[in-house]
Formats: structure tokens, C-alpha cells, sequence
């Protein structure tokens, strides 16, 4: 399938097939690393977690702005392709060698300053990854352009495999920590290699310094967005590993893995065909309004759920999948299932930010997100440990970015109004269950029988009060052509 011929299809028949590839390989991809976390939480310590971790926040951070915003900026370019991915390759190279090479050199100081000073050799293999990304930056902007989740679905999973197969190895021949981090690279390169396969168009490295430009004024305030959302996402990492050590680290490294679930399986699938197919509604305030809306809800739904029975048994859980050792992870799950929920929302209102050319807003408002972040999470941390910095992450989100998001959104005829409609039908099934599993928690003894029949029993009393939106996603499913259909 050659990018032209993906355009020239309707736009809902295109994203139905996207979406469904990149729901596949979300959820495959998460019950993979589900699978393989309960067999690498017994091979392995809080502590290897915790150092890890450092490394692994390192490259996050580093890898979502290799590419200086361009790969989004290529995903909703509405001009020809080929007069910008030439200079667009030349940057991500340039800065990505820039970006690698800083980060190994200052790897022990980075290390020292994250609290886990012996991980700094692992924080220089994630460095070298970064130049990975970057070599792989553009065939998987094309591959999202032209909505080839099918091709991205396998290169994905084929990498996940190798990733997970390669640690649980390693970790039973005893390396430790080291064991993530190989696999984290190995599979990394076997991804990019398939997407670069894969990719409809392929293009070296040129220069025009009239592209550049333009290309840079457009990708620079993404790449800012995606730093600070990326911070947001691990600063609580950093102040944790600082303030409570590398042990308390993996704990709540673990936590926050249960509690993203919704997270990866929603928000990462949906991001693969929200932003190139709002954009094609950007020039319509009317449709572009519709489609939000009713994705809001939809996606809502199933995330407002997970994050429902997670919150509520989340001891029980931890203990059951993860091993009694884990158990101190339980008290801030409770609240970061809830946080889970509320980013997958606001992952969906930068999605349509950034589709709609206003990514300068979420800029915006992930700088005074963070900057409330930090000092809540501190005083969380110290008062209350593990508990008190997953309360203090759910305080400021509902209490900070919430609010600002839905000011951006107002810029976009998507009025506060039209968001509490779309959310209180997913919201009012959440609190049905939240209330029928807290029986079932005081009633029911037993980790394997409390969660069986928990989710059952808190499931059918969501799916009670949640039924109006199998109507909606049966009438006009999520990003696909609008409807006047609500929940």
C-alpha cells in the first residue's frame, strides 16, 4: 500500500482498519510485558527495577526529543512528503549523534545525580539507543502517516518479543539489572529494522535550508510538549529515587507499570491514528468537535473501568501477580490507577491540540503542570512516602493540567460543557463499580477469589449504567466520520 493510495480512502475506513491494528499490537504488546513482569519480579529485585529505572529515564526523556519534533511534524505535513523528509532525515541524524553522545559522556554524573550512581553503564547503553531512534525516526512517521499500523503491529511485536525473551533470559543466568537493559536494545534495533523495511518511502539525508527552517518552527514546540510530558511522566521517578533510594524506586516503578495499563493499551493505539486523523478535520471546528467528543467517551469507557478495579484491588492484585515481596507497591496503586485514567483523557485533548496546529498550548500547559508537579511530589515523598507521591501526582492533575486543558480546548469550540457530557456517562459506570468492588473487598477473603469475583460483580455493575455507549460505538466508532450520536 503506497501512501497516495491510503489518502485517496475515506477517512473512516482508514482509521477503522489503523485503529484496530494498533489496538492489536497495544494489547498484545501489554500482555506480553504483563507476562513477562511476573516472571522477571521473581527473578529480580526492587533494587535492579530501581536501577534500571534511572537508565530508563534517561532515555525517554532523551529519545522523545532526538528528533526535534519532526517525526509528528512528517505524520501531519498536508504537503508532499518528499520535499521535506530529506532535511528532516538530516536533522534527526544530527541531533540524535548530539543527543547520544552528551548522554554517555555525562552517564556517571547523570547516574550520581538520579541517586543510582552504579548505573551508569547502563545509562550509556540507553544512550546508544538514542542513535537508534534516530536512524528510525522517519520510516515510522511514514508508517503513521499513511496509517500502516498493520506493518508498524509487526515490527512492534516482533521487537516486543525479543525484548522480553532476551531479559528473562538474562535475568536467569543472573545479570541482573543489565538483563533489561540489553533486552530494552536489542529489541529496540530489531523494531527499527522492520520499520525501516516496512516503510512506503525511503530517503537520504539533504539539505535545504528554507525546509529547515520551516520544519523547525513547526517541530520545536512539539519537541518541547514531549519533553515536558515526558517529565511529567518521570519526574516522580527522579524525586523518588532521590529522596526514598533505588529499593523504593522498583516498587514504585511496579506500581505505576499496573497502573498504566489503560494507558498503553488505549493511548498509545489511539495516538497512531488521532493526530493525522484530526487533522484532516482541523479546517472543520464542527467535526473536529464531534469526533473528540465521542472518542472521549469510547475511550473513557474501558479506562475508566481498569483503572476503577485496580484502585480498589490493587493489594490483592500486586500480591497475586507480583509476589508478596511486592506488596508495599499496593498503597500507591490506588491512586495511580486513577491517575492512569485521567492521562489517557488528556493524552486524547493534546492529540487533538497538536493535530489542530496548537501544540504551542500544550507546551504551555505541561510547564505549569511541572512546575506544580515537583514541589507536591517532594512534600508527597517526605510526608508519605511511596502513598504520599502517587496522591500528590492525582492532586495536581485534577487540580492543575485538567483544568488548563480544558481552557486549550475551548480555543477548538470544544467547551468544558462538551467534555463533562461526553465523560459522565464513563464516569458514573466507574463509580457503580468502584462501589459494588468495595463489597466485594470487605466480603470476600482471598487474593485469586477477591479479584475473580470483584471484577466480575464490578464489571456488570459498569456495564449497567455503561450500556448507551455500545450504541454510540456501534452507530459511529471513535475518530471515524462524525455523528451526532452522545452518551
Amino acid at each position: 500500500m503506497t501512501t497516495s493510495e491510503t489518502v485517496d480512502e475515506p477517512l473512516g475506513k482508514v482509521v477503522r482498519r489503523g485503529l484496530g491494528w494498533s489496538f492489536l499490537s497495544s494489547i498484545a504488546t501489554r500482555a506480553g510485558t504483563v507476562l513477562s513482569g511476573i516472571v522477571l519480579a521473581r527473578l529480580l529485585s526492587p533494587e535492579d527495577y530501581g536501577q534500571f529505572t534511572v537508565a530508563l529515564v534517561v532515555l525517554l526523556i532523551v529519545a522523545n526529543v532526538n528528533d526535534l519534533g519532526l517525526e509528528p511534524t512528517l505524520v501531519r505535513w498536508s504537503g508532499r512528503i518528499e520535499a521535506i523528509a530529506p532535511t528532516a532525515t538530516s536533522i534527526i541524524l544530527g541531533a540524535s549523534f548530539l543527543l547520544a553522545a552528551g548522554t554517555f559522556l555525562g552517564a556517571p554524573a547523570i547516574a550520581t545525580a538520579l541517586g543510582a550512581p552504579e548505573a551508569a553503564g547502563i545509562v550509556r547503553l540507553m544512550a546508544v539507543s538514542v542513535l537508534v531512534n534516530g536512524l528510525f525516526a522517519v520510516p515510522s512517521a511514514l508508517l503513521t502517516r499513511s496509517f500502516q499500523q498493520g506493518k508498524r503491529a509487526t515490527a512492534d511485536l516482533t521487537g516486543m518479543v525479543v525484548t522480553l525473551g532476551l531479559s528473562i533470559v538474562l535475568a536467569l543466568l543472573g545479570f541482573g539489572a543489565w538483563s533489561l537493559a540489553w533486552g530494552r536494545f536489542v529489541g529496540n534495533i530489531v523494531n527499527g529494522i522492520l520499520l525501516f523495511a516496512f516503510t512506503p518511502q525511503r530517503f537520504r539525508p539533504g539539505w535545504s535550508p528554507e525546509v529547515a527552517r520551516h520544519v523547525l518552527t513547526a517541530g520545536l514546540p512539539i519537541a518541547g510538549t514531549l519533553l515536558l510530558a515526558v517529565g511529567l511522566m518521570n519526574v516522580d521517578y527522579i524525586v523518588v529515587g532521590r529522596l526514598l533510594g533505588p529499593e523504593a524506586l522498583g516498587l514504585y516503578l511496579l506500581a505505576f507499570n499496573l497502573s498504566s495499563w489503560p494507558v498503553s493499551i488505549l493511548s498509545v493505539a489511539v495516538a497512531r491514528v488521532s493526530v493525522p486523523a484530526f487533522a484532516r478535520l482541523q479546517h472543520d471546528p464542527g467535526e473536529l468537535r464531534a469526533a473528540f467528543c465521542r472518542s472521549l467517551t469510547l475511550i473513557l469507557a474501558p479506562t475508566t473501568l481498569a483503572a476503577a478495579l485496580l484502585a480498589v484491588f490493587a493489594l490483592p492484585a500486586t500480591r497475586f501477580v507480583y509476589g508478596p515481596g511486592w506488596a508495599a507497591a499496593a498503597g500507591a496503586l490506588t491512586f495511580l490507577a486513577v491517575l492512569g485514567a485521567v492521562r489517557v483523557a488528556m493524552q486524547l485533548a493534546a492529540d487533538v491540540l497538536t493535530a489542530a496546529g496548537k501544540a504551542r498550548l500544550t507546551l504551555f500547559i505541561q510547564g505549569g503542570w511541572i512546575l506544580a508537579l515537583v514541589p507536591a511530589l517532594t512534600v508527597g515523598a517526605l510526608q508519605g512516602g511511596l502513598r504520599g507521591a502517587a496522591i500528590a501526582h492525582v492532586v495536581v492533575a485534577l487540580g492543575v493540567a485538567v483544568p488548563l486543558y480544558l481552557a486549550a480546548l475551548g480555543t477548538l469550540a470544544i467547551r468544558p460543557r462538551d467534555v463533562l457530557r461526553a465523560a459522565r456517562r464513563p464516569l458514573a459506570a466507574g463509580a457503580a463499580a468502584v462501589a459494588v468492588a468495595l463489597v466485594v473487598l470487605r466480603l470476600v477473603d482471598g487474593d485469586l477469589v477477591t479479584l475473580l469475583a470483584g471484577s466480575l460483580a464490578g464489571a456488570a455493575a459498569f456495564g449497567a449504567v455503561a450500556w448507551p455507549i455500545v450504541r454510540l460505538a456501534r452507530v459511529a466508532p471513535p475518530l471515524a466520520e462524525p455523528s451526532s450520536s452522545t452518551a
